[in-house]
């Protein structure tokens, strides 16, 4: 074994101090520091991570790093040498229960911590997710195809237009249902443009990924990929959704359209929240409970609408205090096609960018405006300004998400350049990305502070 993998990812101050303990990654070690002792077992690194810290495995599950500089002696009780593979399982056939198709764009989706030696192995065939997920094959046939294997923050209009036509594929078989795993932080950008790319879908199209990772007591990953294959097997709501946590613990999921949907939180499991509307269902493993019944119906014939383009040419921006015309100019020169604004309030900029905006009407370049509010309608003829921005001809799109305004002009504006057109299929709602109101328990049921909402939070917290 070469110093590169004894020592992997370690370098500088920790190389140094890990050596002359004769301290290997993946060794059982105590760390004796001037703050404390810890045990546990020592991972590697990545090459592109700090030289002050040593990255431990605690046995409770978490990794914790410590600074090299406290550490004043290194107990070494063993080693484990790390194994990546899944022992598999053949993943049992039922002829009396659904196929689900698991579509893979990246991250894991499910996995398997190796308590043996603390490496987190991914796991993606059908017979890796049974001996990691067993309950799968209560629900269905599942079968596996890995389409990409990007972090999320890569995916684009490549991987959203492969997606949309191995999805039409898997219908074209007769699947009864489909899971795409995914990365969480670009989730519901892919699950928008695929509610406009895949339209009157016969099945169920789920969507699904994990906060926290399988190395962690507190993952949500198996029990996201449970909840998921669950809703594609035996839901009959046939739209483009995606399955999270619904609260902090692991009661239940919830299931959120594709188009009114936002990931809301950094690093808590319930991150994904339904802006606008109320989500469409929770999810256990027992039983799926509509919150809404204005869904399209799962169907048994094979038909779908695939329609898989996208104009990259299209951007987004967030207005802020003193934002210069330049921002909109450089798009304009750069042959931008379509802009969407997240403006501030009602739908407002200021004065100076007012220019640039004619500028871009003058050039043929659609321009659409949202709240960055994300919550409430664009309301333009309420203020002179918003006046003054419709005379600019920039159009406003009542309640639909910024991202979702931005992935549906790249996907109209695929398909036409003629602006009235592209008007009107911005105009009409094809999703559930533009609705008539807001419902009352929407916005203020997540709220805290309030006495009202602290009472009926208070039922659901352990």
């Amino acid at each position: 074994m070469t110093e590169n993998t004894t020592y992997k990812g370690y370098k500088g101050l920790t190389l140094s101090v890990l050596k002359s303990f004769n301290a290997p990654v993946w060794s059982e070690v105590e760390l004796v520091t001037t703050k404390g002792k810890y045990k546990g077992l020592i991972l590697p690194r990545s090459e592109t991570a700090d030289e002050f810290h040593v990255v431990l495995k605690l046995p409770i599950g978490y990794n914790i790093g410590i600074a090299a500089e406290n550490i004043t002696e290194i107990k070494v009780f063993g080693n484990k040498e790390a194994h990546y593979k899944i022992p598999e399982k053949e993943f049992p056939v039922d002829p009396s229960k659904p196929s689900v198709k698991l579509l893979g764009t990246g991250g894991t989706i499910a996995s398997r911590l190796d308590y043996r030696t603390g490496a987190v192995i991914p796991a993606f065939s059908p017979g890796e997710l049974y001996g990691s997920v067993p309950e799968l094959a209560d629900y269905c046939n599942l079968d596996t195809e890995k389409l990409y294997g990007v972090f999320s923050e890569n995916m684009g209009p490549e991987q959203w237009i492969g997606t949309a036509k191995a999805i039409g594929e898997e219908i074209e078989k007769g699947v009864h249902g489909i899971v795409i795993g995914h990365g969480t932080d670009v989730m519901h950008h892919t699950a928008a443009v695929l509610s406009f790319m895949v339209q009157n879908s016969p099945v169920p199209i789920v969507m699904v990924g994990s906060q926290r990772s399988s190395d962690r007591p507190s993952s949500d990953a198996a029990l996201n990929l449970i909840h998921a294959v669950k809703t594609a097997a035996e839901s009959d709501i046939a739209e483009v959704m995606v399955c999270m946590f619904g609260p902090t613990s692991d009661m239940y999921g919830l299931l959120h359209r594709g188009t009114r949907v936002r990931k809301m939180h950094s690093s808590y499991r319930s991150t994904f929240r339904t802006i606008g509307e109320i989500p469409l269902a929770m999810v256990d493993r027992e039983k799926i409970t509509p919150l809404k019944y204005d869904y399209k119906k799962r169907r048994n014939d094979k038909y779908v609408e695939i329609n898989p383009v996208f104009e990259e040419k299209v951007s987004i921006v967030y207005y802020y205090p003193n934002m210069k015309p330049d921002i909109i100019d450089s798009l304009v020169d750069n042959g931008y096609k379509g802009i969407v604004i997240a403006g501030t309030g009602l739908g407002h900029v200021n004065k100076p960018v007012y220019p640039a905006l004619q500028r871009a009407y003058d050039k043929g370049v659609a321009v659409y405006m949202t709240v960055q509010t994300l919550w409430g309608y664009v309301q333009m003829y309420v203020y002179e300004t918003g006046r003054v921005m419709l005379d600019l001809g920039v159009i406003p799109l009542a309640n639909m998400l910024p991202e979702v305004a931005y992935v549906k002009l790249g996907w109209v504006l695929g398909q036409t350049d003629d602006l009235e057109k592209v008007k009107n299929i911005m105009l009409t709602p094809i999703a559930g990305e533009i609705t008539e109101r807001e419902p009352s328990n929407g916005y203020l049921i997540y709220q805290g502070g309030i006495p009202e909402v602290e009472e009926f939070i208070s039922k659901y917290r352990k």
